[in-house]
């Protein structure tokens, strides 16, 4: 289960349960994954937001989202988005996520089109007020 890729420990707990196995063979898994290092919250949480960003390119909220559902601890969540946000330039990365929802245009036509990027563009996690911005650059002008 943990060859494959890194997954927090609720991953792992919830995969174990639909397994089928009990609660106290559970603890005794994790307690034992935990002690020798091959299940790490915070090196999870470090793998899943770098692919957030890097793959999927997503925006900050839905990074922090994402580890959350994860089952990473808040305070883990916060600290891992801080740490990664300050090595990657949220401003490339939200040119990078508009310029492959544009599929090779360069410009927005009309206010419904930049009305959708908007919504697309905050969903995945950027700030509202860089991604209007940013669409306000690409609008052409009538």
């Amino acid at each position: 289960m943990l060859a494959g890729r890194e997954l927090s420990e609720a991953q792992v707990r919830q995969r174990l349960t639909r397994r089928g196995y009990d609660r106290p063979d559970i603890d005794q898994a994790i307690d034992r994954l935990k002690a020798t290092g091959t299940i790490d919250d915070a090196r999870a949480a470090a793998v899943i937001a770098r692919r957030e960003t890097t793959v999927r390119r997503r925006g900050k909220a839905r990074v922090n989202s994402r580890l959350r559902a994860a089952g990473i601890a808040p305070d883990v969540a916060d600290r891992t988005v801080e740490q990664l946000f300050q090595e990657v330039d949220a401003d490339a990365l939200l040119a990078a996520s508009l310029e492959r929802r544009l599929r090779g245009r360069t410009a927005i036509d009309d206010e419904k089109e930049l009305q959708r990027l908007y919504r697309y563009l905050v969903g995945q996690g950027f700030e509202a007020d860089r991604v209007l911005a940013k669409l306000r650059s690409k609008r052409t002008r009538r």
